[in-house]
């Protein structure tokens, strides 16, 4: 039994992928060693391509299939729960604009709270763009904040589906879209987080989508679509949203040059709306960062970088010089983890191990063994003179994430959209195969869509009869939660001053407060030892004080003393 809690523990992280390959194998093998004549892919009197042609319907239908499925399955899947730094500070944000503030005046016992990815000075509040704290404070007036990104992610399938309808005939359209359902948006942390996911990659596909449409009609409608996903890119990946759009200036400023078109009708309906919409995009954005940081110019992420980062962004950059860290965990986040993993990838060998662990990350996520059969048609794809622009963009977007000192999935959001055309476009070449005269290649874009529906029901199946085909998934800090109940539960306010053992892992951390810390039922500080805590007791004289040990296998809350 140990033998196999071992292996288990070993392969669980692949057990999935190794279950994906062992059903592509198993289709491959069959599809090409039956001798039966393979149905066609689709029929064209199929109820999926008569809803196909409704196109409006069709984008409806990706949304609300989305919404209603996830629903469902919350009783099996759960409502998340946050657990690392960045969705405590993007709820953080929401909590803010729920309260209708855009930013919290600083504390005057904020050395006591300060945290990971947000700023105490010259305001309290989130470093990240506002466009997630948006959504999930939508989410929170509405009873809960993940309420906000389940929306977000549906209405980003409807978007992906209408943004297909633009490259591709409608009924891949619809099917790409629904692989997308499948493979990303029903059980990825993409939905069952608090991660900023959904709302760059509905912006990327509104800047997808609205081009080809600019191109062909010159319509004030697309060229106002395509100003909305650009500021929204701004308000929730900047940097990524930015590189992520660059071809697409390039391509506005080719249509302009062109001399069949008339540039005043060119001005009129593209230009002088695309313009208006980015301008009040711009002042919007610089009065919010002027709120927050006193300089319509400097975001919340440059302060906090300031403040307390000592590794660069960019890999051409120098460390920064260590500034004074008050907390030990502090430091050991961005001096033992940050800087470290920089310094791992200055070296020639560090740099190619950390794009090969970037590749794997990011192919184990979006793609697997079920589209790395499509994917192998993509060759094809660089012959499509349609597709011109978006591989471009794949070879700028993949440039610009090489250049970046950390990678996670979610950092490449805006091209999402990208991604699936690209897929989409190469599982219609997949389809158009044949091997000696059959047409195997229909079978094989069957099976691409059957084996994302299996994977959906096995994993679904197995969390409902508590099978462990998979890591477990991250349900928050249930430790910080127990105790957090446990304070509910006890009448008047509370604060819980918090320390560390020796081997902290500066990921778990304990200190997040809502907004208004002052009006919290609980308050979370970190111990500065017996004098400065003795300034926040005296603070909080009106609250039941606290000492825990965060690092506990079994966290108990004590009475605090000075002297431990």
């Amino acid at each position: 039994m140990a033998l196999l809690e071992k292996l288990y523990a070993e392969f669980a992280p692949w057990l999935l992928s190794v279950i994906e390959l062992a059903l592509v194998i198993a289709s491959v093998a069959l599809i090409f060693l039956s001798r039966r004549k393979l149905p066609l892919f689709l029929s064209w009197n199929s109820p999926f391509c008569r809803l196909a042609r409704r196109k409006n319907l069709a984008v409806f239908a990706m949304g609300t299939i989305t919404l209603a499925v996830r629903v469902l399955l919350i009783p099996v899947w759960g409502v998340p729960q946050p657990a690392w730094h960045d969705e405590f500070s993007h709820l953080l944000a929401a909590d803010t604009f729920a309260h209708g503030r855009l930013t919290n005046p600083p504390h005057p016992m904020w050395i006591h709270f300060e945290g990971f990815h947000i700023i105490q000075q010259p305001t309290y509040m989130s470093m990240y763009p506002p466009g997630q704290g948006i959504i999930l404070a939508a989410g929170q007036l509405l009873g809960n904040p993940w309420i906000g990104q389940l929306l977000a992610t549906a209405l980003m399938c409807a978007c992906l589906c209408w943004m297909l309808q633009a490259w591709v005939p409608a009924h891949w359209a619809l099917l790409g879209a629904i692989l997308a359902v499948l493979h990303l948006a029903l059980l990825s942390y993409w939905m069952n987080s608090y991660f900023g996911t959904s709302l760059p990659a509905l912006a990327g596909m509104l800047v997808l989508g609205a081009w080809p449409r600019i191109e062909k009609h010159l319509r004030v409608r697309d060229s106002l679509l395509l100003g909305v996903g650009l500021i929204i890119l701004a308000n929730t990946r900047p940097y990524e949203g930015m590189v992520f759009s660059l071809p697409i200036g390039v391509a506005l400023v080719r249509l302009i040059s062109r001399k069949k078109i008339h540039l005043g009708r060119l001005v009129q309906r593209v230009i002088l709306p695309l313009f208006l919409i980015l301008a009040a995009g711009a002042i919007a954005t610089g009065y919010y960062f002027w709120r927050v940081t006193g300089n319509p110019f400097v975001m919340p992420y440059q302060v906090n970088r300031q403040t307390y980062a000592v590794a660069p962004y960019f890999i051409w950059e120098s460390p920064r010089p260590e500034p004074m860290y008050r907390h030990a965990e502090m430091r050991d986040f961005y001096v033992n983890w940050e800087l470290r993993s920089y310094q791992a990838g200055t070296t020639l060998a560090g740099f190619a191990l950390r794009l090969a662990r970037r590749a794997g990350m990011l192919w184990e996520f979006f793609v697997g063994p079920v589209f790395t059969l499509p994917l192998l048609a993509l060759p094809w794809v660089f012959a499509d003179r349609k597709m011109r622009l978006p591989l471009i963009m794949a070879g700028v977007v993949i440039a610009g994430n090489v250049v970046e000192t950390w990678t996670l999935i979610h950092y490449l959001a805006p091209a999402v959209g990208l991604f699936f055309l690209l897929l989409t476009q190469s599982l219609r070449h997949l389809r158009c195969s044949k091997f000696r005269a059959r047409p195997v290649g229909q079978g094989l874009a069957r099976a691409v869509v059957a084996i994302c529906i299996a994977m959906v029901v096995l994993r679904v199946t197995a969390m409902a009869a508590g099978i462990p085909i998979e890591p477990p998934r991250q349900e928050g800090n249930q430790k910080r939660d127990t105790i957090i109940r446990q304070l509910q539960n006890l009448p008047g306010k509370q604060l819980v001053i918090v320390h560390y053992g020796p081997h902290h892992i500066p990921h778990q951390d304990w200190v997040n407060n809502c907004a208004d810390i002052d009006a919290a039922k609980i308050v979370w500080a970190r111990d500065m030892g017996a004098t400065e805590n003795q300034h926040l007791v005296r603070y909080f004289a009106d609250r039941q004080v606290w000492s825990l040990n965060g690092d506990e296998v079994h966290p108990n809350l004590g009475p605090y003393t000075a002297v431990r």
